[in-house]
């Protein structure tokens, strides 16, 4: 799962370059920011669910993921309503490209690590 963090951030960052390359400085952050909305609820999450392990502790684990999961929830509403009140100009469009690029990251990096891991 480190992997997957590290590449979410990875392309968090490209993206705002890219986004300040295309569309300037306001873009860049905004979309760093939104892909920062993702993965840093992301790190709680993987910190939470991945937090024990074996098999005697299965409730123990169930309830971990469900911490980790509703808390990701929490912090990505949170994150997004300091970010549009409090960050003046704000690039939608670029916070919402980052957030869901850096969300399909995860998914797909996912996937490609499971096809990867069965060859």
């Amino acid at each position: 799962m480190f992997r997957v963090i590290v590449l979410q951030a990875t392309v968090g960052v490209l993206i705002g370059l890219l986004f300040g390359l295309v569309q300037g400085w306001t873009a860049a952050y905004s979309a760093l920011l939104g892909g920062l909305v993702a993965v840093i609820p992301n790190v709680y999450f993987t910190y939470k669910a991945f937090q024990y392990f074996g098999a005697r502790s299965i409730a123990v684990i169930v309830q971990s993921f469900w911490a980790g999961e509703m808390g990701k929830l929490i912090l990505t509403a949170v994150f997004f309503a300091v970010l549009f009140l409090g960050v003046k100009p704000l690039n939608v469009f670029a916070v919402f490209s980052g957030y869901i690029l850096v969300q399909i990251t995860s998914a797909t990096s996912l996937l490609l690590t499971k096809s990867f891991l069965k060859r």
